[in-house]
């Protein structure tokens, strides 16, 4: 007996999308994205070395793994989206912590910590919401086209 072949749909590799620009909703949310991550790098360099130093200063190592995620967001790397969105909860968390148990400046630069903590996560839910919903649209017309 000799094997059959699979039909050709099911060989056939779905083609690329032809869109190469990102449109202007995906331009906005990860200049958001970007921005909201660099000004928390910040803010955190400065409540900790300058503004209101818990120790010596040892609690400024948290911006760093803030600025490892800018050039995959600057790239539109899906996965780097994803990873922000899941990591952003620990600096809601210490903000939302820092800022019922602290007192003066602290407190006022633990609820800026929150504000742009889910700043950054609503322009990385709205970033993987767009591209999931255009690569959706592309399959659904690739399947349509197949049809």
């Amino acid at each position: 007996m000799t094997p059959t072949a699979p039909p050709a749909s099911a060989t056939t590799a779905r083609p690329p999308t032809t869109r190469t620009e990102p449109t202007a909703r995906e331009r906005s949310s990860r200049q958001v994205a970007c921005l909201a991550t660099l000004a928390l790098a910040l803010v955190c360099l400065a409540w900790e070395l300058w503004l209101a130093p818990t120790g010596r200063g040892t609690l400024a190592i948290k911006a760093v793994p803030l600025l490892l995620p800018l050039p995959g967001l600057w790239r539109y790397r899906l996965y780097t989206y994803r990873w922000v969105s899941l990591m952003i909860w620990l600096y809601t968390t210490e903000g939302l912590v820092r800022g019922t148990s602290e007192s003066g400046a602290g407190m006022a630069l633990a609820w800026i910590e929150v504000a742009l903590s889910l700043t950054i996560f609503i322009a990385c839910a709205a970033q993987i919401r767009l591209r999931l919903a255009e690569a959706r649209a592309a399959d659904a017309g690739s399947m349509k086209d197949a049809a």
